[in-house]
């Protein structure tokens, strides 16, 4: 029997290794110590071509694959950056898909399931509660009810908040406030949970990277009873246990991601598989932070310590754009409304 991984493998091409190495290197320089969007890596990140890596070139982007722009979320995640890639990728395609004009800059984007605004013509009104990295951004871009909605942050009232990570997750409430305003794709709330989801389990792919490297340093380091702690069964024991959270999150990562460029997005093959890799690496965030801390003792929990900026990511994006139950609960679904006979389609494509 054929294995589905090499067929994802062989049908689609990979990801330019020279793209990887400049990703490595452009987060590696940044500084991920501290709060707020780092504006000289997203000038970085600009004149590379990887602010908006994926966003068609008659979008004001570089052109680039899905899985390119995949790739280098895992890096950023790996490297904590301080930069909403993803939210501006979201935004990007929602507005160009709207047929609206992409402003520049750092974006941010919204799905407004719950009606929180109330669009009449080109005009906004109500409160979006924690929008990712609002205050910074240029623009929100918001996807609620039928439309597709620019706004200006400025033009909002703002009560900033943070997750536990300390990135902005601000509250913004605009009232009467001009817009920019389309009619959405059928479909696109469906398809933009989904990307939101993707790009969220692709950057804890790469945080739990971040951490497992982090761990795996200090235990090489850290001397106790005259040898360093690494050398001690347990300690690898359990940097054992955390590699293979790792691998099998940036597996079910990647793996979606390669589902989602050969089927769609609007495909029950990529929903699934989303879904499964949304609750696989939230899985393993909850694992390899757990064994980080372990490994590193007290001093992990510090703030002066660099491991923080991988694990509280790990414990604050677990939670963001579905938690692990919600998306459990969504495979429940799939398999349900599949059926007996067409299960193990849905599931091998």
């Amino acid at each position: 029997m054929t294995d589905v991984h090499d067929d994802l493998s062989d049908a689609l091409p990979e990801v330019d290794p020279d793209l990887l190495e400049l990703a490595g290197s452009v987060f590696a320089d940044a500084d991920a110590s501290g709060t707020g969007l780092d504006t000289a890596l997203w000038d970085n990140l600009e004149q590379t071509g990887l602010a908006r890596l994926a966003v068609a070139e008659d979008a004001g982007g570089s052109g680039g694959t899905l899985l390119d722009l995949a790739a280098v979320l895992v890096e950023a995640g790996a490297y904590a950056a301080r930069v909403p890639l993803a939210e501006t990728d979201l935004a990007c395609r929602a507005a160009a898909g709207a047929g609206l004009d992409v402003p520049a800059g750092p974006l941010t984007f919204a799905l407004d399931r719950a009606g929180a605004l109330a669009v009449a013509g080109d005009t906004v009104s109500g409160t979006l509660a924690r929008v990712p990295w609002a205050r910074s951004a240029a623009a929100v871009v918001v996807l609620t009810g039928g439309s597709v909605v620019v706004l200006d942050p400025a033009a909002a009232t703002v009560v900033e908040g943070t997750n536990v990570a300390e990135e902005p997750r601000d509250t913004f409430t605009w009232d009467g406030a001009r817009a920019a305003v389309a009619a959405a794709p059928e479909g696109a709330a469906g398809q933009f949970a989904l990307r939101a989801a993707l790009w969220r389990a692709t950057l804890l792919a790469g945080a739990a990277r971040g951490a497992l490297a982090r761990s795996v340093g200090y235990a090489g380091e850290r001397e106790q009873f005259g040898r360093p702690i690494g050398r001690f069964q347990a300690i690898q024991q359990q940097l054992a246990l955390a590699a293979a959270e790792v691998a099998a999150g940036g597996a079910a990562a990647e793996s979606a991601a390669r589902v989602v460029v050969r089927d769609g997005i609007a495909a029950p093959t990529a929903e699934l598989a989303v879904a499964s890799a949304k609750v696989r690496t939230g899985e393993a965030a909850t694992a390899v932070a757990r064994i980080a801390h372990q490994v590193h003792g007290a001093i992990g929990f510090t703030r002066e310590h660099d491991l923080r900026l991988t694990t509280t990511r790990l414990w604050a994006w677990r939670e963001e754009d579905g938690t692990d139950g919600q998306w459990a609960a969504r495979i429940g679904e799939l398999v349900l409304a599949a059926g007996p006979d067409g299960l193990w389609p849905l599931v091998t494509a």
